[in-house]
């Protein structure tokens, strides 16, 4: 459970297609962190609509689209940038690299890398217990997966069993808005569930609106997301891979996913 005695802000917002943007403060401590930096102008609007100062870029996978900003932001603010050591080379600006198991502290908060490769090889997650929180960049989405663009079924599966052990309250944010999309996908492969089909109506009333579909919480997804519910008869019968491995079911709902 998350500590009451300590409050992370959490700053969330759309930026360039698709992505999100999101920024942590500790009023505390005063400390901001952005969890990658898709967008530098739409970082430093946001940063200037809560009237904080950027300390940190806690960067999740080297694609473009999540570190376009590293250089711009750490000129202007000499930032610290945070990332996976795997993929030091490819991330620029790249300060303190991390991998599994490493813990570092943000104001009031202890930080936990969880490493979730599968899309890219070295993909990290940052999860902050006290907060009752994770940021899983572009492995786990609402509703879905990364593609597995330097990974393979069997890597991802991995990556995805570390983070539905987490309780099931922790808050998820993501890398991308791909809710609605990723709710057709999963009604396909799980008709008949009832939880999902209630969801998919409330993603599409968000999404008409124009609103935001995250966070969502890791019980939620292991009820409604497909790509976690491996272990479900109906998906199973569906897929026609009844007495199969998990991983192979998984597999076979990741290849899908990608032809759907």
């Amino acid at each position: 459970m998350p500590r009451s005695d300590k409050r992370l802000d959490i700053e969330q917002f759309i930026c360039r297609s698709d992505n999100y943007g999101v920024l942590i403060h500790d009023p505390e401590s005063e400390l901001t962190a952005s969890i990658d930096a898709p967008d530098a102008d739409a970082i430093e609007a946001a940063l200037e609509r809560r009237g904080w100062t950027l300390d940190f870029i806690f960067t999740t996978h080297h694609h473009l689209d999540h570190v376009e900003g590293n250089e711009t932001l750490k000129a202007k603010f000499g930032i610290s940038i945070i990332g996976p050591g795997e993929e030091a080379a490819k991330i620029p600006g790249l300060d303190r690299p991390v991998g599994d198991g490493d813990e570092f502290t943000f104001g009031l908060f202890q930080v936990q890398v969880i490493s979730t490769p599968g899309h890219t090889a070295g993909e990290i997650s940052y999860y902050l217990p006290d907060a009752g929180v994770v940021f899983t960049g572009d492995t786990l989405f609402a509703l879905g997966c990364g593609r597995l663009f330097e990974g393979n079924p069997a890597t991802m599966f991995r990556s995805l069993q570390k983070l539905i052990a987490l309780p099931g309250e922790t808050a998820v944010y993501c890398g991308h808005e791909y809710t609605e999309s990723n709710a057709r996908f999963a009604l396909s492969v799980d008709p008949g569930n009832s939880a999902l089909k209630e969801r998919a109506l409330e993603i599409a009333r968000l999404r008409a609106a124009d609103r935001m579909t995250l966070p969502t919480t890791i019980a939620l997804e292991m009820a409604t997301n497909p790509f976690l519910r491996w272990h479900d008869a109906g998906i199973r019968a569906r897929l026609g891979l009844q007495d199969a491995p998990d991983e192979v079911v998984f597999a076979e709902i990741r290849k899908r996913k990608d032809l759907f």
